[in-house]
């Protein structure tokens, strides 16, 4: 439908707090769609609707990524709970469509389930692992208020915090 723009930290709305869906209806179906063009125009896996200024709890994962065909679409997760994480963890780079041109260690757990309402309102489970459950740990983050930031330390915060207000100024001065 429409590639909405991005919500770039520091900007306050990445924390603001989330909203169930509770009509699964023409305007969820109207979200979804421009979560859909938004997260492919920026090259993204995942992305939630928290990152385009709309506090409904929803996100959305690629279906490569999920273990399906690369051409399906992606899969959309309303009102998600994670239900249970692994205790094995990894310790790897991850980036995000709000904070671009940054990479942050981020433990994540190696598998995940979490259980989560599809586009018609019908309840699912989905487990997944690898690049999968870090994806959807990270998406449902975002509807949490926990940002890439909040795995760093103050200075390195500082860091990233300045290199977000180049990417402004530059985004700004095109």
């Amino acid at each position: 439908m429409a590639v909405r723009p991005i919500v770039v930290w520091p900007d306050s709305r990445l924390r603001q707090e989330t909203v169930d869906i509770e009509a699964f209806d023409d305007e969820v179906r109207s979200l979804y769609a421009d979560l859909v063009d938004t997260m492919y125009a920026n090259n993204g896996i995942g992305i939630a609707a928290i990152q385009i200024g709309d506090n409904r709890r929803m996100f959305l994962i690629d279906a490569g990524v999920a273990g399906g065909d690369e051409n399906d679409p992606p899969l959309a997760f309303i009102n998600p709970t994670v239900e249970w994480l692994s205790d094995d963890r990894e310790t790897s780079d991850e980036g995000c469509l709000s904070f671009p041109g940054v990479y942050v260690q981020v433990p994540r757990a190696l598998k995940a389930r979490i259980r989560a309402k599809d586009l018609e309102g019908n309840e699912f489970v989905a487990e997944g692992e690898g690049l999968y459950a870090r994806a959807f740990q990270h998406e449902n983050d975002h509807l949490t208020g926990q940002l890439l930031v909040d795995f760093v330390g103050p200075l390195k915060k500082q860091m990233i915090k300045r290199k977000m207000k180049r990417h402004a100024a530059e985004t700004d001065a095109a």
